[in-house]
């Protein structure tokens, strides 16, 4: 597909919408974290999240809702994971949302810890410092999608991470995007336009079972 088709978006779409959309799923996913307390399984979460999104008048999800403790930090989208998994007292997971607003897809995740474990909560933080710099880059230089997630690789081999290279982000617009086929933003050759990409990061401790995971829509305001 060339640029154009892959960028394409629907006719009720609305950039304001669309920013609105990621802001009330950032909220989201704090509040979800908020409410998630050891003790609880993988599934008791997910089923608190979505509760969580229809309090807060989500029209529906555009991809099912993930919540992964431990050692399934570690897993791709796809990949099966125990909803009996518990959360325990010195652990890390993340939240993975997709809701629509408004007709609009957001998409947010982010990754928490619970406890004291220093290495847990170094990798919470690079995940959010890895994805500031590749979007920063992208906003400063211009890069393509394919050229933002080498630069993430390199930079999180530097920082001690294995980023997840199946992990490369992908498309957002008016719902539904999947329409347009656009594939993943690390496929991309040229420079993704603002607020129709998200740049995904997951990375994993080089030695020990779990990761984190960051995920926002690429915006030219950096806020």
């Amino acid at each position: 597909m060339d640029a154009v088709s892959r960028e394409a978006v629907g006719a009720g779409f609305s950039m304001p919408a669309m920013l609105r959309a990621r802001s009330l799923s950032l909220a989201a996913v704090e509040r979800i974290a908020r409410a998630i307390r050891p003790g609880m399984t993988q599934d008791q979460a997910t089923g608190l999240a979505m509760q969580v999104l229809q309090q807060m008048g989500m029209q529906r999800i555009w991809h099912r809702t993930l919540v992964r403790f431990g050692c399934d930090t570690l897993k791709m989208f796809n990949e099966p994971v125990a909803a009996e998994n518990i959360l325990g007292a010195n652990d890390i997971f993340f939240i993975d949302i997709g809701p629509v607003w408004d007709g609009h897809e957001g998409d947010a995740g982010d990754t928490f810890v619970v406890g004291d474990d220093p290495e847990m909560a170094a990798c919470a933080q690079a995940a959010h410092q890895l994805w500031r710099e590749v979007s920063d880059r992208w906003r400063r230089d211009g890069l393509s999608g394919e050229a933002l997630y080498r630069y993430a690789e390199e930079r999180a081999q530097a920082l001690g991470w294995r980023l997840n290279l199946e992990v490369k982000g992908h498309r957002a617009c008016d719902f539904p995007h999947a329409i347009y086929k656009a594939g993943r933003l690390g496929d991309f050759g040229l420079c993704p336009t603002t607020g129709l990409w998200v740049l995904e990061i997951q990375i994993a401790h080089p030695q020990r079972p779990f990761g984190a995971f960051f995920e926002d829509l690429l915006s030219a305001d950096p806020s």
